[in-house]
This record gives C-alpha cells, structure tokens and sequence, in this order.
C-alpha cells in the first residue's frame, strides 16, 4: 500500500468521524430541543394552575369536608381516602411484585412458559388503567363481592402498577455486574445468600425508584377508581386503623366508602360554578405537586443510596 493510499484512507476516516461527530451533535440539540418543549409545556400548566387556584392555597383547605359552598369546600376526606388507598396499593402491590421480578430474574428457568410470562408482563405494563377498571369492577365488586371499598380500590391500583413494579425489579437486578455474584459463589456463598445479601442489596436503589414512580402514578389514576363506583362526594372519613383497645387496629376501614383527589378534582370540574373551578385548580396544581416530590425523592434516594454503596 502506497504512501498516498494511506493518506487517503486516512483522509476518509477524519471526514467520516467529523461526519458522525456533526450527526451526534445535531441528534444532541434535537434531544434538548424536543425535552425543553416539554418541560415548558409542563411549567406553563402548572403556573397557570397555580395561579387560577392561588387563593384556595390554606390549610383549611386540607382540613375541612366538601361542601356546596365552594368556600368552605375542602379535600379532607380526599386526601385522607387517597392515602389509605395508597396503603392498600403498596401493600398488595410491592412484596408481590418485587418477589415475582427476583423469581423471574434469578430463579425461573429459561424456556418457553418463562418467556411467555415475560412477554405478558411487559404487555400488562402497557396496558390503558380503563381496563384494570373494568376488571375489577367484574372480579372485586361483582364476583368476590367486596364492594365498592377501600379495598377494592387498593387492589384495582394494585393490579394497575404491579407489571411496572416487576419490570423495574428485574431492570434493576440485570444492572448489577456480574462479578459481584461470582465473587459470592467463589466464596461458597448458596444461591438465597447471593441474592438476599447481593442482588437485593446492590439493586436496591432501582427498586425503591420503580416502586415509588409505580405509587405515583397510582396516586393520579381517576378511571380505574370511577369504574368501580368511588363516591364524587362524601363528608366523612373512614373509620380509623388504629384504636387505643386491644388488638389496637381497626380493619373496618378496608370495607369503607371513599373519594380520592383526581375524583374530587373531577367533581368540583363538573360545577358550573366558577368558584368550584378554583378548587380544582388548586386540587390539581396538590396532585402535582406530590407526585413531582415523589419522583424527586426516587431520584434521590437511588442517588444516594448507589453513592454509599461500594461496589
């Protein structure tokens, strides 16, 4: 190969890498531009929520009952009854899926049933809430009849965000090295020892992030909820889970009527007046506000929590 081929050749590299290089960068700028319109768009309702619903910001507005006045309208009873379905989602939601993403990852074998299950899981993640809804309103309300509780709207949200769970359990176990499992088994580690005191340990932080992103979008969801018959207005709260009398908790509240927040935004939207208006700014501008903290505190915890483990 001559001197002048060479040269050549190298010539047609430079110009191929400074090519790739101005592709990079234009991909680059199309990426900021497009996540840019984005968060402006995002900003842009947000204010105006704020704004419309500014001076309904009080804290009788979080502790007082809804009522016909929109002045002395509250979401007492809607933040109360979204909390404990919150409670009832997590606590059907999260051992399960967490257990069902280790299996899948660590213990299934790899044939055609665990691909198909896979495949299924991924599909459900996907899958619009409408359906969850009307799934639950045919299994929970009708078939196992638990009414239209509490508790059916725990295990309906569920249903919803366990495939989201199980994805990010096994996102986040298949990012840890593996050295780190090869490591434990040279040491004489058994298959429970690596995955109880390794895998779960490293993935912990992908984990917590998944399932507090998974119970924020629980927390918005208002189709599964109106499906299944969640009540647009109540004056009351649920009767308490905890009681000063042995055994000292109260399950009586699973079987309770209830209303979430996107359920009383809904209602309050439905008035003609324009004062209920500005209380369902104000409820939508709480909504998003929580489920922003949420985000950022998954960010946050799986920052700190990858920063103090040592790999």
């Amino acid at each position: 190969m001559t001197q002048a081929s060479v040269l050549k050749n190298l010539d047609e590299v430079r110009a191929m890498i400074k090519r790739h290089k101005l592709n990079d960068y234009i991909f680059a700028i199309v990426g900021l531009i497009a996540l840019m319109i984005g968060l402006l768009t995002l900003l842009t309702l947000f204010i105006d929520l704020v704004m419309d619903g500014f001076e309904r910001f009080s804290l009788e507005f979080l502790t007082n009952y809804p009522s016909r006045r929109a002045v002395n309208a509250g979401l007492l009873s809607a933040w109360v009854g979204s909390l404990l379905v919150m409670v009832v989602t997590f606590l059907s939601a999260v051992p399960m899926g967490v257990a069902a993403g280790i299996y899948l990852e660590e213990y299934a074998p790899k044939n055609w049933f665990s691909d198909l299950i896979e495949i299924n899981v991924t599909n459900l993640a996907g899958v619009p809430s409408i359906v969850y809804g009307l799934l639950a309103l045919g299994l929970f309300v009708y078939i196992l009849d638990l009414g239209q509780s509490i508790l059916t709207a725990g295990l309906t949200l569920g249903l919803l965000i366990l495939p989201v769970v199980i994805v990010a359990t096994r996102e986040a176990i298949r990012g840890i090295p593996v050295a780190i499992r090869e490591a434990a088994y040279a040491v004489g580690a058994t298959k429970w020892q690596v995955v109880s005191q390794h895998v779960i340990h490293y993935s912990f932080g992908g984990i917590l992030t998944g399932v507090i992103i998974g119970m924020a979008r629980a927390l918005g969801e208002t189709a599964p909820v109106i499906t299944i018959g969640a009540l647009t207005f109540i004056a009351f709260l649920p009767p308490s889970p905890v009681t000063t009398e042995p055994p000292f908790l109260n399950f009586e509240w699973l079987s309770s009527g209830f209303t979430v927040l996107p359920i009383q935004m809904f209602n309050w939207l439905s008035r003609p007046d324009h004062a209920f208006h500005v209380n369902a700014a104000a409820t939508g501008a709480l909504i998003i506000v929580v489920t922003l903290l949420m985000n950022g505190t998954a960010i946050w915890l799986r920052y700190r929590i990858r920063k103090n483990i040592k790999w």
